[in-house]
């Protein structure tokens, strides 16, 4: 094609003439510039905006011809301040996205590998009645945790509109769930749920490319439901007690195979899902008079609402939803408070030598036929929960004294440890390090002490002083006190195996807290209601948008021809 000349107009004006089989729109752009004596320009041809691509397309490739006009315009600060606004937006959501992941990772490998909790709190998992299970292996625990964790975050993005970062989170739940033994995952209805959100990202998205990954997800979640809700969802209904909480999620279900359906073709198809999940649109509106009458009773409206909804709008049954829910969270405050005294026990037995938490179940076994909990818990902890050997330790006579010198040994350390931080604590203020230790020892307490350290007097006799000497007690440490960096494991600790030894410690982990609380914060919030429970507002609209087309494809089709 060889030469051609290009006509400028914008910021420069005239006519170019390149090399269509070699120039480049970078080389084009740049050359341009330096005749305005811009640094950056845009260039528009044909109604398009010209963009560099990878830089290596030829004019000639991109369709120039002689004579082709360019309208070349300056990039406004505005303009670029966008530009570099997005880039920034999009590497603090990568760096927001790698942080939920590494958070989440952390928090259910914690939560099921029996590490010593770090929070007042354990994540565990629970079926559809709200009764806790395990399920599989520590490793089906810890992948079936972090799917459900990342799937919630997911949600919360959803509920802002941020339906393309809810997209990605969701994609790593769904890896984070495929972890897991697949025959435990079809049990439970977690995964399709998650399908199903994906696709209502895509629709909210206005993104018809993932069209056929669509189809296939909703076909998954429709068999993964009737596998784990049964027939009909007999299953789920007889967990529920005739309750009917998966209407809002089937209605969501039928409008997005509607979708999928339409933009394929199959109008009829079409019609019939969006007509059944219309029917459920309508079937989940409250009406007037029952909502009237449960805020009469002093329920709030969103509670009462969502009991209508999941009891088909049957007044009686909404209230005893009502009242089985507030009574369920009233025991789960109890145990939350029950849990919270356990933590704070179990963080007292310490690790194991492998760095595991005492089994809590398996100390409650032992101190049900009889044995007192400490020493229960230690024999547990040195025998890395072992039951049978923790029994044996305890039914030893020799084994079981060793246990309980290592516990008061233990205590007194702790004691002392107490003791040398409130030392410590009064040095710093200023007071001599012997009197401070001396009156420590003979007080008790800080504030007894340093009442006495203000109020004594410089002239004190020394019988006074002999006094306070005498009762530092019996172990002489008072001028020696041990130092926060000492080990439990010091001098008093038996010396033979590991086992024996005093609690484990090991390395702190690193954590991101931010992201941790907010993961966990919404999982503590949720109950077995949450997946269910969804405002279908914009499903309807959804619904009469496409039986619109679905209508207006019906005329198109059946208009006589000409």
């Amino acid at each position: 094609m060889g030469s051609a000349k290009l006509k400028i107009g914008g910021v420069w004006s005239g006519i170019l003439e390149v090399e269509l089989e070699e120039w480049t729109i970078p080389m084009l752009r740049e050359e341009i510039a330096k005749k305005s004596g811009l640094e950056t320009i845009n260039l528009i041809c044909a109604g398009k905006l010209l963009k560099d691509g990878d830089g290596t397309e030829k004019l000639s490739q991109l369709g120039f011809k002689n004579n082709a006009k360019i309208l070349a315009s300056k990039v406004s600060i505005d303009q670029g301040k966008s530009v570099k606004d997005e880039s920034l937006a999009e590497e603090e959501r990568c760096t927001r996205l790698s942080r939920l992941k590494a958070a989440a990772t952390s928090l259910s490998k914690r939560h099921a590998d029996g590490s010593l909790p770090v929070e007042d709190f354990n994540l565990e998992l629970e079926n559809q009645s709200g009764q806790k299970v395990q399920l599989g292996t520590e490793t089906d625990q810890r992948a079936i945790m972090m799917g459900l964790m990342l799937h919630t975050n997911a949600k919360v993005l959803m509920r802002k509109k941020n339906y393309k970062e809810a997209l990605e989170v969701l994609t790593m739940g769904e890896e984070a769930f495929s972890l897991c033994n697949q025959k435990l995952i079809e049990m439970v209805d977690n995964v399709p749920i998650l399908q199903i959100d994906m696709v209502w990202c895509y629709l909210m998205l206005r993104d018809i490319s993932w069209l056929s990954v669509a189809g296939v997800r909703l076909a998954k979640a429709r068999e993964g439901l009737e596998r784990s809700h049964g027939k009909e969802a007999s299953r789920l209904r007889l967990l529920q007690k005739g309750r009917y909480p998966e209407i809002a999620l089937h209605l969501r279900l039928e409008l997005l195979e509607g979708v999928v359906a339409y933009h394929s073709g199959q109008i009829e198809k079409s019609r019939k899902s969006l007509t059944s999940a219309q029917a459920k649109f309508l079937q989940l509106q409250i009406p007037d008079e029952a909502l009237s009458l449960l805020l009469s009773m002093g329920y709030k409206e969103r509670d009462a609402k969502r009991a209508l909804r999941m009891n088909n709008q049957v007044v009686e049954s909404a209230v005893d939803f009502l009242v089985e829910e507030k009574e369920k969270k009233a025991r789960q405050r109890e145990d939350d408070i029950r849990r919270r005294k356990e933590i704070k026990d179990q963080k007292g037995y310490g690790t194991t030598p492998l760095g595991k938490a005492v089994d809590l179940e398996r100390l409650n076994e032992l101190v049900s036929i009889g044995f007192e909990k400490e020493l229960a818990a230690e024999a547990l902890r040195r025998n890395e929960n072992d039951t049978q050997k923790a029994l044996d330790d305890l039914t030893n006579p020799e084994a079981n004294a060793s246990i309980q010198i290592h516990i008061e040994s233990r205590k007194k350390k702790r004691l002392r440890q107490a003791e040398n931080a409130v030392i410590e604590e009064i040095v710093s203020m200023g007071f001599p390090r012997e009197a401070v230790a001396a009156a420590v020892r003979t007080f008790g307490t800080k504030q007894a002490a340093l009442d006495h350290l203000l109020t004594s007097a410089a002239t004190e006799d020394q019988n006074a002083n002999d006094t306070l000497h005498n009762n530092q007690g019996e172990d002489g440490n008072a001028n020696n006190p041990i130092t926060d960096q000492q080990s439990e494991n010091g001098s008093g600790a038996n010396t033979g195996s590991s086992s024996a030894r005093g609690p484990s410690h090991n390395k702190v982990e690193e954590r991101d807290v931010e992201m941790e609380d907010s993961i966990t914060g919404e999982l503590l919030r949720g109950d077995a209601y949450s997946d269910y429970d969804i405002e279908v507002t914009e499903e309807g609209e959804a619904i009469n948008e496409y039986l619109a087309l679905v209508t207006i494809g019906d005329n198109v089709e059946n208009r006589p021809s000409s």
